[in-house]
């Protein structure tokens, strides 16, 4: 792996982190970013020296074993000095100071000639303190050199290879690194070569079980020898390929990427945020009153409507009604706000009910489960907290929405007009007629003689010739009001006419202007609908977008870095 594919992963891996930031567990993602500055740190200084750190319990004789690699006696064993307490750094080549004040190793012993077994330079070979020490700065010391060193080899004894320290706080969480781990069984010298055999068989075991499945697992004696030359001639070999610290950097962020990928959870289904948008949609069409709205945009149509073209005579009726639009607050001439401040309007809907504001809460939890499913538990409460803000803005957004949504038409139908100018005539005919009436009446009183009044003759034969007859009616003129049943006179078809005429038009503009009502409320509806749409775009949908978003980069992102 070169260095510019270990940047480009460290940089993945940096970005999964930032967005998995508030969403996900705060110790993987403190890991992550440990890791990364610990590549950026790692990559920024010496690429030809390769740090090995001899890691174990007290007692397993590492310290020894660090001798007899070095060929030279470097670190005090034994009873001198029966605990590491701090570690002890023998390098070789120039070079490896900044390295060393990074690993923050001050004791240090520069050896001269190649690397044993080898002749290469570059290795740093640490003694670190013990990692089962009493002393709790001593285990942190060692804590931190296994994280920073590019090759770890852990020294184990018969007695303690089995210790569930070892395994349960070392090993196991070095899980898929076993390019970088080594695991020695010290003091062979002590058992027997079948014991020596079925020992280092079991430890292989447990190795592989603490997730090493691959790791050398070697053998081997420090005071008689026995088995080093394999171990100088690993380490030779490492020093000279110089790859174990980015070998190392690359097991660890893949290690720190594959948690994020695994903490990240599946991915939502396609399309589910389209599927839930419909039930989402009707709970807050519920909770911001369109229903109704849209029943009293209908009505307030129909009241509109009955007012422009009903009976002029009784059209003060229809007045005596409440305006159900204006009684919401809805009404253009009434919706007015400061230029720029529109979010001041507000209706006067009823609040609703406990049970529909409920069903509100719940269609947007609801919505929340429906996109996130199958994602991580922690993202799933990451989105509901952002959901539950939106929740907390619906009410006041949902009127606003309201408030702010055109309801009545931009001008009254030209029928409207029409029809009133026809009802206005008629009434005027009826006047005309009523008027003409008195005048003949007044002559009639004052036995002046009658004006001539004209007449409209309703021809007395049918369409088969035959005389149409009223029945009753004398043959010949009728002699009571002295005029023909068959003739009118134009007062009176003015008066008959006019008010006949006018009730009947006025029953096919209700007719008409129920039709009317019912467009207008649809339309009313759809405009509604697109108002309700957007706020839960804006308070719901927009933010749960964000969130899956956040996690499909985070998926991404330390997909890359785990690859």
């Amino acid at each position: 792996m070169s260095r510019l594919d270990l940047a480009a992963r460290t940089a993945a891996l940096e970005n999964a982190a930032q967005e998995g930031g508030g969403r996900l567990d705060p110790e993987i993602l403190d890991t992550a970013r440990a890791v990364a500055e610990r590549a950026r740190e790692r990559g920024g200084l010496s690429a030809d020296h390769t740090v090995v750190a001899l890691a174990g319990a007290t007692g397993s004789g590492k310290s020894s074993v660090f001798n007899a690699v070095a060929g030279e006696d470097v670190a005090a064993p034994g009873v001198r000095r029966p605990t590491t307490s701090h570690a002890l750094a023998a390098y070789w080549g120039e070079g490896a100071g900044p390295l060393l004040d990074w690993l923050d190793v001050p004791r240090r012993h520069e050896m001269s000639g190649p690397v044993p077994s080898g002749d290469a330079t570059g290795l740093v070979l640490l003694d670190l303190p013990d990692h089962d020490s009493v002393v709790v700065d001593h285990r942190l010391r060692a804590e931190a050199l296994v994280a920073r060193a590019d090759l770890l080899v852990w020294v184990v004894d018969p007695q303690k290879y089995a210790d569930a320290a070892l395994h349960e706080g070392f090993l196991r969480p070095l899980a898929g690194r076993a390019d970088v781990v080594v695991v020695v069984l010290n003091q062979i010298d002590r058992l027997k070569a079948d014991e020596t055999k079925a020992m280092l068989a079991d430890l292989k075991r447990l190795v592989a079980a603490d997730g090493l499945d691959g790791a050398r697992v070697l053998g081997l004696s420090a005071t008689t020898g026995q088995g080093m030359d394999e171990l100088r001639g690993l380490l030779a070999k490492a020093a000279r390929k110089r790859e174990a610290a980015t070998a190392r950097l690359v097991a660890d962020e893949r290690a720190a990427a594959s948690d994020i990928v695994a903490a990240c959870g599946s991915q939502p289904p396609a399309r589910a945020g389209e599927r839930a948008r419909g039930a989402l949609l009707q709970s807050l069409e519920d909770a911001a009153g369109v229903p109704t709205v849209v029943e009293a945009v209908r009505a307030a149509a129909r009241r509109d409507a009955r007012a422009a073209t009903g009976w002029p005579l009784t059209r003060w009726l229809g007045r005596l009604r409440r305006d159900p639009l204006r009684r919401l607050g809805l009404r253009d001439t009434e919706r007015r706000a400061p230029q720029g401040r529109e979010d001041l309007v507000r209706t006067s809907l009823p609040t609703p009910a406990p049970a529909v504001r409920a069903a509100a809460a719940s269609g947007v939890r609801q919505y929340v489960e429906k996109v996130t499913d199958g994602v991580s538990d922690s993202w799933v409460l990451a989105a509901r907290a952002r959901a539950q803000h939106g929740i907390d803005e619906l009410p006041d957004a949902l009127d606003r929405a309201v408030a702010s949504t055109r309801l009545e038409a931009g001008r009254r139908p030209l029928w409207w007009r029409a029809v009133n100018v026809l009802q206005w005539t008629l009434i005027a005919a009826v006047g005309a007629g009523f008027a003409w009436l008195a005048v003949l009446f007044l002559f009639s009183y004052l036995r002046l003689p009658a004006p001539p009044t004209p007449v409209w003759t309703v021809p007395r034969s049918s369409a088969d010739g035959t005389d149409v007859v009223f029945p009753g009616a004398p043959p010949g003129p009728s002699d009571g009001l002295g005029v023909d049943p068959f003739q009118i006179p134009w007062p009176t078809l003015l008066v008959l006419g006019g008010l006949v005429l006018g009730v009947l038009v006025a029953l096919v503009s209700r007719v008409l202007a129920a039709i009317g009502a019912r467009r207008r409320a649809a339309a009313a509806r759809r405009r509604l609908r697109a108002s309700v749409a957007e706020v839960a775009d804006r308070l719901v949908r927009l933010p749960m977008g964000e969130e899956l978003g956040a996690l499909g980069r985070c998926r991404a992102a330390a997909a890359i870095a785990a690859s």
